[in-house]
C-alpha cells in the first residue's frame, strides 16, 4: 500500500487495500488501526473484510487480514 493522502476517501483507501496483488492471491495482508480509523473506521472496515469473505485479527496495533476463507488457528505448544 502507498502512503495515502490525509484527505483520500473511503472508497479510494478499500481500493488500494484490497486491489493489491497478496489479496487476489489470498495471501495475509496487515494494516495499521490508526490508518482504518482514519480513512473508513474501523467498524466499516471488519464489514468489508467478513463481506468478502475473509477474516481478521488483532495485535500491536495492526490488523492483520487473512484474504481467503480458510480457517485461522490460534497455535500453542502442546506443553501449554
Amino acid at each position: 500500500m502507498q502512503k495515502q493522502p490525509p484527505n483520500v476517501s473511503p472508497h479510494a483507501f478499500y481500493a488500494d487495500v484490497f486491489g493489491f496483488h497478496l489479496v487476489r492471491d489470498g495471501k495475509v495482508i496487515r494494516r495499521s488501526i490508526r490508518d482504518v480509523e482514519r480513512y473508513v473506521g474501523r467498524e466499516a472496515f471488519i464489514e468489508e473484510v467478513y463481506r468478502r469473505g475473509f477474516r481478521a485479527v488483532e495485535n500491536a496495533g495492526q490488523i492483520v487480514i487473512f484474504c481467503n476463507r480458510e480457517p485461522v488457528r490460534i497455535l500453542r505448544p502442546r506443553s501449554h
